[in-house]
């Protein structure tokens, strides 16, 4: 069938689809088993998995790739629990980023109407089940509070806040805080949601 990445349909059982989602979700067990002071075992781990792994990433784990080759994860980024990537095609999550516990992507889709769900005749005369991708991407510096889910085809941008257990159904600009399901801005974020401004939270602590 046709690449995965032209957002046409293709179907999920090509041999090398099966194998690699094969030998990915076997992966993600032997890192999950793992304990957090492995480092090194898990590290390696991840780059078998991942198509691009920066340095000073951490995914708490466990976590659930679909494909994992599609995904690229920028440097410094910490992903905590239950992180699930359905990578059918391209994920992007940039640098310095922060995911709460039971973050989803998804990059599938599938027809609407039951009986094309079913099967769809291809070219050569078969009749095949077939979905199509949508990338998503994830900007730098953008925290993602628990339980987001991130649906096919969203592209997040720069230094956005996503509020817990939003569904983002649509593309968000950069610099937001968005929340909700459906999700949606709920305003620009500027100097004005610095610590500075919340002595009863900052302490002693310095803004740098």
């Amino acid at each position: 069938m046709l690449d995965n990445g032209n957002g046409l349909l293709f179907s999920p059982a090509e041999p090398w689809r099966k194998e690699r989602k094969r030998k990915t979700h076997n992966l993600n067990l032997d890192y999950n088993r793992l304990y957090e002071d492995q480092t090194a075992a898990r590290e390696a781990i991840l780059h078998e998995i991942l198509g691009e792994l920066q340095e000073g990433v951490f995914l708490q784990g466990p976590i659930t790739f679909h494909y994992g080759i599609h995904t690229k994860i920028g440097r410094g980024t910490f992903i905590n629990f239950n992180f699930t990537c359905q990578d059918d095609t391209t994920v992007t999550i940039g640098e310095h980023c922060n995911f709460g516990p039971n973050v989803t992507i998804v990059t599938p889709l599938h027809p609407m109407l039951a009986a094309e769900r079913r099967a769809i005749r291809v070219p050569d005369g078969r009749d095949l089940r077939l979905c199509w991708a949508k990338p998503v991407s994830v900007g730098n510096d953008c925290w993602l509070g628990a339980n987001v889910v991130i649906c096919p085809g969203v592209t997040i941008g720069d230094n956005c806040v996503i509020g817990a257990g939003s569904v983002v159904t649509r593309s968000i600009p950069a610099n937001s805080f968005a929340a909700g399901n459906p999700c949606k801005v709920i305003r620009t974020l500027t100097d004005a949601d610095s610590l500075r401004h919340r002595p009863d939270i900052l302490g002693d602590c310095e803004i740098l």
